[in-house]
């Protein structure tokens, strides 16, 4: 006679049954595991995605909305519309801006699995702390630019 399954690791807490995908993993044999200069060229590999996401980053905070304002201006200058000008202007903002932030996040999910095979725990990706970095240091420069360098009795402000 089997009795009534009541641990709370087999249960999945204080239900009956065990919840849909919530059974403990079990492999069937250790998962197999490749030598160290394998981990260091991964370890190395997932450093480069790690570079890149920071560049790109720092992209969105400075270049990409200047290439955006060029565009528009050029729109401007060629077809003598302001409304065109700006309609370019937001449009290549949009698309150049999610379009990074799309490259980043799937950079972010490569450098997961990148460093999860170079023998390190990671569950976590680094997009959310990299692009707060980002987003201070392009908040600093702007800072040191508009109060510094422009100055704030600047006449044509």
């Amino acid at each position: 006679m089997v009795g009534m399954r009541s641990d709370p690791s087999d249960t999945g807490g204080l239900f009956v049954g065990r919840r849909p995908g919530t059974a403990p993993t079990r492999y069937r044999s250790l998962p197999h595991t490749t030598g160290e200069l394998r981990r260091r060229a991964d370890g190395m590999f997932a450093n480069l995605l790690l570079a890149a996401m920071v560049v790109i980053s720092l992209l969105c905070w400075g270049p990409i909305p200047l290439a955006s304002l060029w565009f528009g201006s050029r729109a401007n200058y060629l077809s003598g519309s302001v409304a065109l000008g700006i309609v370019v202007s937001f449009g290549t903002a949009g698309a150049l801006l999610f379009g990074s932030l799309s490259a980043l996040q799937r950079i972010d999910q490569v450098w997961i699995l990148v460093r999860r095979a170079a023998g390190r725990d990671q569950r976590k990706g680094a997009l959310a702390r990299i692009f707060a970095i980002a987003a201070a240091i392009g908040a600093a420069v702007f800072t040191v630019w508009f109060l510094v360098i422009l100055g704030p009795n600047d006449p044509s402000l």
